[in-house]
């Protein structure tokens, strides 16, 4: 199944006036370190902190009546349970979550808030998947997957759209990756508006199906992936994403834990915002110089900010350093577009 830009076109309309236009940040700093232009989407200042809420309202808006009065449900780590929480509180449509139990608390309390009720699990020991849709048939409610979708691959991407549309050209586009709905709809916005952007996805080395899958040709999975950024603990890229990914990603790098923490740690510092580790992932890769693209105009999603400050706090205090490939003379700068 394709999915064409006309769907992302549409979601954008669905969108105008919900969710919100998030800004674009640039940094002397970063441009210097890098030889080139950098243009940060801040996803993290989407409402319910990610980009999740694009795919999840635009999924819901689009339930007929008997839908919306019989529920839908999910499973999620936190970003997709808030989305979708959120999106079905604004539509009247009650939420029901499958969530880990050991989901960061801060995204536990904020779903809760949003109207939703949670039915934790065991992510050693038992499939969200399979609970989920037990629980889905049990009750006749419509299930939202949190990637796996063609109106939230649609939504996600209109935060592309979005900063395609702000800063014009670009040589290249960075996205995080976990189960692939952002990337593939990134993309996809991209190759309408920008045929000759190159598409470059990063997940973390401790959770590199992606990266497997896409080298190899064949959908590949990790069990259980181990990594401190919980948005992309995805066991493999879904139906949908994997052929859209393959169609028309560039390149797939993968970036290690003690790298996300020190890319978290410098957009806190040097950009004052808050970003939580998947959402620094496709930053991670700019910024250790995994991929670099000098004199280019480079556009990076932000994906998310949910992250638990005590939890930060600890994974800051550990964190590595690592000597900076940039003259640290310059002026720590730093501007809102």
């Amino acid at each position: 199944m394709t999915i064409a830009y006309a769907e992302i076109a549409a979601a954008a309309e669905r969108l105008a006036g919900i969710a919100h236009q998030t800004p674009v940040l640039t940094s002397q700093m970063v441009n210097q370190q890098t030889q080139s232009q950098v243009f940060f989407k801040c996803e993290n200042f989407q409402r319910t902190g990610s980009f999740k809420f694009r795919g999840a309202y635009n999924a819901l808006a689009q339930l007929s009546v008997e839908q919306r009065q019989a529920g839908v449900a999910a499973f999620s780590s936190g970003n997709h349970a808030q989305a979708l929480a959120l999106a079905g509180q604004l539509l009247q449509i009650p939420v029901t979550i499958v969530m880990p139990e050991d989901a960061p608390a801060v995204k536990q309390v904020a779903t809760r808030g949003y109207g939703a009720e949670i039915v934790f699990y065991d992510r050693a020991t038992e499939s969200r998947e399979v609970i989920a849709q037990e629980l889905a048939a049990a009750k006749q409610l419509t299930l939202v997957p949190p990637f796996d979708a063609a109106p939230v691959i649609a939504g996600q991407g209109t935060a592309a759209k979005e900063l395609i549309e702000e800063v014009g050209e670009l040589d290249a586009l960075f996205v995080c990756v976990g189960g692939g709905g952002l990337i593939a709809g990134s993309a996809i916005a991209s190759r309408q508006l920008l045929p000759q952007c190159e598409i470059i996805g990063v997940e973390p080395k401790k959770a590199d199906d992606a990266t497997r899958s896409f080298n190899s040709r064949t959908l590949q999975r990790v069990e259980h992936p181990n990594t401190i950024a919980d948005g992309a603990r995805t066991n493999c890229l879904g139906e949908l994403t994997f052929p859209l990914i393959l169609a028309n990603v560039d390149y797939m790098v993968t970036v290690s834990d003690a790298a996300i923490v020190r890319s978290m740690m410098y957009l806190w510092e040097r950009l004052k915002i808050v970003v939580e580790p998947t959402g620094a992932l496709a930053a991670t890769a700019l910024l250790e110089g995994i991929m670099s693209m000098p004199g280019a105009r480079i556009g990076v999603i932000i994906s998310g900010g949910n992250v638990d400050l005590k939890q930060a706090g600890k994974l800051f205090a550990q964190a590595n350093p690592k000597k900076p490939k940039f003259n640290t003379k310059l002026p720590l700068t730093w501007e809102m577009s």
